[in-house]
């Protein structure tokens, strides 16, 4: 009997044809698969296409361990033909010529260029020399640069008038080579660009390699704006680095949220399974709208004269998704902290703040929409009623709008005091719903309250792990997508993580919505089991800062 293919989704299993007893072979072919698995490598695959002719049913999708087994022991003959083939198609392998700034943005550029080879002039090592001092993120960078560099010209066989093998120090994606300006190139550039300016260098450069390796395509990459435009007006082909952007369009985001279609239920009612388990209400759906559902994904029916519909995805096999109803945060009786949800993506939102099943939850959405309050009063709720986590740790990127301030007096949480306005503000929200309390109790309440949350610095978060603590992440959209990596990792068991921002507020120099650390985070946990992402649609703060979000 044949292996039966491998799921191809996540959370996906084989439906219950694939283990029926029809599907099984006879023994005649049994006999001819076994022959075949039998005779020596080099005649695969002349035997496998009459039996790919005779019964196409029974090949898998993906090929079987021992075929990839014997395509292993080929030597590298398969994979260089697969490799030329690719390169034939796309078009001969470009000469990219990097900017310094590109190799002091990511250290690692020199790797994901694929089968295309980069270029280096004199110029980019000795700016990379000028930076290395010093202990900023761009000082680390290119100290990173230079000993990549010099792990390159150290492997076995390096020969760097013959360019280095990119693929030398472990990295099999990158199939190109390194290249260096060993000798003087000719090049005449206008009188108008001052000759001795690095920038204006490196076009020289650009131009003399163009002429040099014609026709092929020479192409300089360059996070600097003003760099791209000269290079353009010199008629030089030149492009920006792109790997570090998440999404070309910040409207690409994924939004945790899928509206169903009007025809829905006509569509997937004939097959609709539901049963009751505690206070929510399963639907197990089959049809064409599951294959755009994610984990943990909302999905919500709204028609007029039919009932309404609002959901979580819980589970996905194949075709069929099961759909679990989610509790209503918007009924006083169900109020969190005394804060109850005003529209359908906050009700969303508190859903996933409250489960304690999801470790990570990211929000996003404008000034206004209840972003820090909820998280706020989730977490309130489950360290102080619950007793689920021992305390709320709160931090933020401290990214000034504008000027700096100087130096801050104090502790740690002192320094961190005028960052955490936004903290205070909900707080003060928060300490005034138990109305029934007198004077004294609401001071009582507020002291219980500042003793449960810890205000905690980003700079001092390296190697510190988090037991059974509520984090939460303020204006993550200025975060860099490696400090959302150290941030993340440091929950241990038992610790929930909120990252919050509004991707239309960075203040980070150098960050766009593509290439922001939350854009980051929210790509890359769509679809986890215990992750969960919400977009937050309508403002709630006042019909002023409403109105202005949308005009200014």
């Amino acid at each position: 009997m044949p292996l039966p293919p491998a799921p191809s989704k996540r959370a996906d299993r084989l439906p219950a044809k694939a283990f029926d007893a029809s599907e099984r072979t006879s023994r005649p072919q049994r006999k001819a698969a076994t022959a075949a698995a039998a005779e020596p490598v080099g005649v695969v695959i002349p035997i496998i296409k009459p039996v790919a002719k005779e019964s196409p049913r029974f090949l898998s999708p993906e090929p079987a361990p021992a075929e990839a087994k014997a395509a292993k022991t080929t030597a590298g003959k398969t994979t260089t033909t697969t490799r030329k083939t690719r390169r034939t198609e796309t078009g001969p392998a470009k000469l990219f010529v990097l900017d310094t700034n590109v190799l002091l943005h990511d250290p690692m550029c020199l790797f994901r260029f694929e089968e295309h080879d980069i270029y280096l002039p004199m110029i980019v090592l000795e700016e990379l020399d000028a930076h290395k001092k010093g202990m900023t993120e761009v000082a680390r960078n290119a100290r990173q640069t230079s000993r990549t560099l010099d792990t390159l010209a150290g492997a076995p066989g390096a020969d760097i008038t013959a360019g280095f093998k990119l693929a030398s120090t472990g990295n099999r994606d990158a199939r190109g080579k390194l290249l260096f300006q060993t000798q003087p190139l000719d090049y005449a550039l206008p009188t108008s660009l001052p000759q001795g300016k690095a920038d204006n260098q490196i076009l020289g450069v650009v131009e003399a390699l163009r002429k040099k390796f014609t026709p092929r395509e020479v192409v300089l990459v360059s996070k600097d704006i003003n760099m791209r435009v000269k290079a353009r007006a010199l008629g030089l082909a030149t492009d920006d680095y792109q790997n570090d952007k998440t999404l070309e369009d910040g409207d690409l985001l994924y939004s945790g949220a899928l509206a169903l279609p009007s025809d829905f239920w006509a569509t997937h009612g004939q097959s609709v399974e539901s049963w009751q388990q505690g206070q929510h209400t399963f639907y197990k759906v089959d049809g064409p709208s599951v294959p755009s559902m994610m984990i943990n994904q909302f999905v919500y029916f709204e028609s007029p004269g039919e009932p309404s519909l609002y959901a979580r995805v819980t589970e996905i096999r194949g075709t069929t998704a099961v759909l679990k109803t989610l509790k209503d945060f918007n009924h006083l009786k169900n109020a969190v902290w005394g804060v109850t949800t005003r529209n359908r993506e906050q009700n969303f939102a508190m859903n996933l703040l409250t489960d304690p099943e999801v470790d990570f939850v990211t929000l996003t959405g404008t000034a206004g929409t209840g972003k820090t309050l909820m998280a706020l009063a989730a977490g309130l709720t489950q360290v102080l009623d619950d007793r689920r986590y021992t305390e709320i740790i709160v931090t933020r990127a401290t990214v000034s709008v504008g000027e700096d301030i100087g130096f801050l007096p104090g502790t740690e949480e002192e320094k961190m005091g005028p960052w955490m306005g936004a903290l205070d503000d909900n707080l003060e929200v928060l300490g005034k719903t138990d109305t029934s309390a007198g004077e004294w109790g609401r001071a009582a309440t507020n002291e219980l309250i500042r003793s449960r949350i810890k205000i905690k610095s980003m700079n001092f978060m390296r190697g510190r792990t988090f037991l059974n603590k509520y984090v939460i992440i303020d204006e993550a959209q200025n975060l860099t997508p490696k400090q959302m990596k150290t941030l993340i990792t440091r929950a241990g068991p038992g610790t929930k993580i909120i990252c919050m921002g509004n991707l239309a507020q960075i203040d980070t120099p150098y960050l766009t919505e593509g290439s922001s650390g939350l854009t980051f985070a929210v790509d890359r946990f769509k679809g986890w089991p215990h992750g969960g992402h919400i977009t937050l649609a309508r403002g709630e703060r006042s019909r002023l800062a409403d109105f202005a979000s949308e005009v200014l």
